[in-house]
Order: C-alpha cells, then structure tokens, then sequence
C-alpha cells in the first residue's frame, strides 16, 4: 500500500534521490566497463569506483530513510503531512 503522499515523497526525499544515484551508478558501471577497455588495458580502478560509488549511494539512502525531513514528514505530533 502506498503512503498517502506519495508524490511529494518522490519529489523530496533524499533516500529516493540518493537510490536514484545508486541506480544511475549500476547502470553505468557496465557500459563504463565497455568503453574502458577499449581505451585502458586495466580497467579494475574503473570498475572498483563505480562499484564503490553505487554502494555508498545505496548506504547513504538508507541512512536518509530513517531521518525525519520536515517537508514531507510534517510535525512530529501524529498529523499527517500536507500535500504539496
């Protein structure tokens, strides 16, 4: 089941924003791979760095998800959060 604001939650957590990097990262690695060893013989820096990078990302959203952001969680006294 979805949270009742769930667009504003996509807009303005930064656990999504930081996923969104770690995704971006995954999806990249790949292709960085590619184009690396065609340029570079040794291409483990690369590849450790984007590796790195993603799990840093995904680490980090997690650690965003448990902190409270007052834009979308609104006041802490039980009232749900306003829309927009």
């Amino acid at each position: 089941m979805l949270v009742h604001n769930w667009r504003a939650v996509l807009r303005r957590a930064w656990s999504v924003r930081l996923m969104a990097l770690a995704l971006l990262f995954i999806v990249l690695e790949p292709v960085s791979n590619v184009l690396a060893a065609t340029w570079v013989s040794g291409n483990l820096y690369i590849q450790l760095a984007m590796s790195a990078a993603s799990g840093l990302f995904a680490a980090a959203a997690i650690v965003a998800r448990i902190f409270v952001q007052q834009k979308i969680s609104g006041e802490l006294n039980g009232k749900p959060p306003a829309e927009g």
